[in-house]
């Protein structure tokens, strides 16, 4: 069912939308550009993760696996993941949301929110088997975060498991732009980069009925009040 159209490098591509143009020198077609490595080394630093570490935990032993990474193209997750034997699909999830929505008031624009999710996260049904979601459903405010997760059951295959990252402080307006690197299968590399504005807050209460229609989740709390959940479909 799947394209192998990277040839080495990264296996996987959306199922529809943007593809790699024939003859192009570059493998990877990205929805838009990512940060460079070196500017996502210049204020960056590791540290164990226990949600990084349950995730690949729960999909050890299998080989073959579609995953999505929404944190753009990025080499050393490629490699990690690639080298597992798993196909990899990427999207820049939150440079489109960024160009899609000026502000946060914009993503209750019911037609703006259609056409965001016309051109992200457009797999086919239950195709995917992990997703790599970061803090990008933090950047949400609640009519396009609903709409996001509503697509993500539909595209993500039952027993599927998802990563999702979500700040843990409650009385604070802006919280750091992160970058999320994988060093190994319980190590990420993380990159700070500026300030943004904190859409909402989310505590367990909150997460436990945010994913409702999956059927478990479990959490880890890291030392930057991050709140690490990994989420069964």
């Amino acid at each position: 069912m799947f394209t192998d159209r990277l040839r080495g490098i990264i296996r996987g591509l959306p199922l529809s939308g943007p593809s790699a143009t024939e003859g192009s020198q570059d493998p990877v077609e990205s929805r838009s550009s990512p940060l460079s490595e070196s500017q996502e080394m210049e204020d960056s630093y590791s540290r164990p993760s226990k949600g990084l570490e349950q995730f690949f935990t729960s999909i050890k032993g299998e080989a073959g696996l579609s995953i999505l990474d929404l944190a753009g193209v990025t080499q050393s997750n490629v490699n990690f993941i690639t080298s597992l034997g798993h196909r990899l699909y990427s999207e820049d999830f939150l440079r489109s949301l960024r160009e899609s929505f000026p502000g946060l008031n914009d993503q209750s624009n019911p037609a703006l929110v259609d056409r965001f999710l016309n051109q992200n996260l457009v797999y086919e049904k239950e195709s995917l088997d992990g997703v790599l979601i970061w803090d990008s459903l933090e950047h949400m405010s609640t009519p396009l975060l609903v709409a996001t997760l509503g697509r993500l059951t539909k595209i993500v295959k039952p027993r599927g498991y998802l990563l999702a990252f979500f700040h843990a402080q409650d009385k604070v307006s802006e919280i750091p732009y992160y970058s999320f690197r994988i060093q190994d299968p319980k190590t990420l590399l993380i990159g700070r980069h500026g300030k943004r504005q904190l859409a909402q807050t989310f505590n367990n209460r909150n997460l436990e009925k945010l994913f409702d229609q999956f059927e478990s989740l479990k959490f880890f709390l890291t030392r930057e009040r991050l709140r690490e959940v990994i989420i069964r479909r």
